[in-house]
């Protein structure tokens, strides 16, 4: 081969090398997100919005007021001991009984240390705030502990929780204490 047509074939090579090249990067730039490879970590070359923080499941429900109170949630079957300066609220799931009260703002009217339920189950640390068609509405703890689904066919108004929680139910209300329920 001479000079020449030596200088012609690296012409045409790196010509060639080059096309495959573009032809390269246009296909990269046209591959679908999810199809290309993933990005190192710490690469910040994204052009796509940073992610929403997610809500917290068990965060006190927002339209729920402030200050110190208990937060009974009826969809959520959920209760929040809230309002204790610096520190975060106790929060645990509950069993709510046949008869749910309206949402509203109550007082707690009365406490029993140990009673009987009007479902026959013997009860303990009973935090009495309102009434419905006659009917006592409450928080209590089984002294067995169960948190039964409750008889479907009994107009009851107790709303269970583990002993735990009605210990701390107990420690933290007094008569008067704002008792918040929504929806």
């Amino acid at each position: 081969m001479s000079r020449s047509s030596s200088g012609f074939v690296a012409g045409l090579t790196a010509l060639a090398v080059a096309g495959v090249g573009f032809l390269a990067y246009q296909a990269s730039a046209n591959v679908p997100d999810q199809l290309s490879a993933p990005k190192k970590p710490g690469s910040s070359a994204s052009a796509s919005p940073a992610p929403e923080k997610t809500k917290d499941a068990h965060a006190v429900p927002v339209k729920s007021g402030s200050g110190l109170r208990v937060v009974y949630a009826l969809d959520a079957k959920r209760v929040w001991l809230a309002g204790k300066a610096g520190q975060k609220p106790r929060t645990f799931v509950v069993m709510p009984s046949t008869v749910s009260p309206p949402p509203g703002t109550y007082k707690v009217t009365s406490r029993s240390e140990k009673v009987t339920g009007s479902d026959g189950v013997d009860i303990e640390h009973v935090v009495r705030f309102t009434s419905v068609d006659q009917v006592a509405i409450g928080f209590s703890s089984a002294v067995d502990g169960s948190m039964a689904s409750p008889d479907p066919t009994l107009r009851t108004g107790g709303v269970r929780m583990r002993t735990a929680d009605g210990d701390a139910m107990w420690t933290f209300t007094t008569v008067g204490s704002k008792i918040v329920v929504v929806p």
